[in-house]
């Protein structure tokens, strides 16, 4: 394989002889001047204007009912899990290609993953697998839907938009609604992707971004809710700033409640991000075209685009290889040679804490593992 044709191109692509990163993030616009007002007004922990302004603008961004802002994409899930009505020792059907968030999150509230297969042409969840896993697996009751083997609920559905391309998310919606089974889609990754024309993290009860450090636009860390109906929102708010009872001088509180708050220096951050997201993006596009072009002339690598019907932000490109031996050569070569690359994350049935729990074979995943290599993605600007 061509492996100096490729790092050569990706340092050209990028405009330097340097080390090229994985992902970056990108400050164009208002940061510094957003930050500094904070410090002037002293307004920087979890109260001041610019919470309330990016929530705001990331559920008019969206097009969501509510948006709730929190410390982390991993609290966002945390939260959106137990606001849907997943309890301890209930089930939840998700993928075992994902971050470890989409894992811990269920965990913290003691409840137990269950990993099903992805599409090869999403990466992403796979509505086919869900349904004939409810089909093989499940039993409706007067109160939800149960696991026949193990008796327990499966009350949740987890799908997470890997690297920025959409799954088939109406058809997941779709098959676990006949199941009554709740979805929470992990859109941690996916800010500005569309599919068929709406944003990720819209289509079911509860969605959930994240604003890593990594990510399309970042406040440094951070999370953000998103909610279809405005009541389950405001809910959101209390449990996630302690479920303080508004007063102005009593402390009181009325349900347990998570500090989660996302502290105003945070958002005044993702606020001046935000202005540019249109700016990313478009970039971020643009250099997954370039790479497209290029590969196409590179035997033995397949350079993964946007599910049809959809607009990919390309948080991370993907290339896949023809198997591991490629791809464990080709993550050495790179790395040795000023391009940062990495194979994606260790499927979650592999590490010790979730190697007992239920999969449904993972044909797909198992390949896309052997195979997948992300490449730098950084915006442009």
């Amino acid at each position: 394989m061509q492996y100096k044709e490729i790092t050569d191109f990706v340092h050209e692509l990028y405009g330097t002889k340097e080390f090229v990163p994985l992902s970056v993030p990108q400050f164009a616009g208002n940061e510094k001047k957003y930050l500094e007002e904070c410090i002037d007004t002293t307004f920087v922990s979890s109260v001041g204007p610019f919470v309330d302004r990016f929530e705001k603008e990331i559920a008019a961004y969206t097009g969501a009912a509510r948006a709730v802002v929190c410390v982390s994409g991993t609290n966002a899930l945390h939260m959106s899990l137990m606001l849907t009505g997943v309890q301890r020792d209930d089930e939840v059907l998700t993928q075992a290609l994902t971050f470890i968030a989409t894992c811990n999150a269920i965990s913290y509230i003691g409840a137990h993953p269950v990993f099903l297969d992805v599409d090869k042409s999403t990466l992403g969840l796979s509505p086919d697998a869900v349904k004939a896993w409810l089909e093989a697996n499940a039993e409706l009751r007067a109160d939800g839907c149960y696991n026949r083997r193990t008796g327990r609920r499966v009350k949740a559905c987890v799908p997470m938009h890997t690297f920025g391309h959409p799954v088939r998310i109406r058809e997941i919606v779709d098959v676990c609604r006949k199941w009554q089974v709740e979805v929470v889609e992990d859109a941690a990754e996916s800010i500005g992707s569309l599919y068929k024309g709406q944003h990720t993290g819209t289509f079911a009860k509860i969605g959930a971004l994240s604003f890593n450090g990594n990510k399309t636009i970042t406040t440094g860390g951070g999370g953000m809710l998103l909610f279809q109906d405005p009541a389950v929102g405001e809910h959101a708010k209390h449990l996630t700033t302690q479920a303080k009872v508004p007063h102005r001088w009593e402390f009181r509180h009325d349900e347990i409640g998570y500090n989660y708050r996302m502290p105003n220096i945070n958002a005044a951050l993702g606020c001046a991000q935000l202005e540019n997201l249109d700016r990313f993006i478009e970039s971020k596009r643009q250099i997954a075209s370039a790479y497209a072009a290029f590969f196409k002339d590179i035997p033995g690598v397949q350079f993964f685009t946007e599910p049809e019907g959809c607009r990919s932000n390309y948080w991370l490109n993907a290339i896949i290889l023809e198997n591991r031996e490629a791809r464990d050569a080709f993550l050495e070569y790179s790395n040795d040679n000023g391009v940062m690359t990495r194979p994606v994350w260790e499927l979650m049935n592999r590490l010790p804490m979730f190697e007992n729990c239920e999969t449904d074979g993972l044909a797909n995943t198992v390949w896309l593992a052997d195979r997948i290599v992300n490449i730098p993605s950084s915006a442009k600007v």
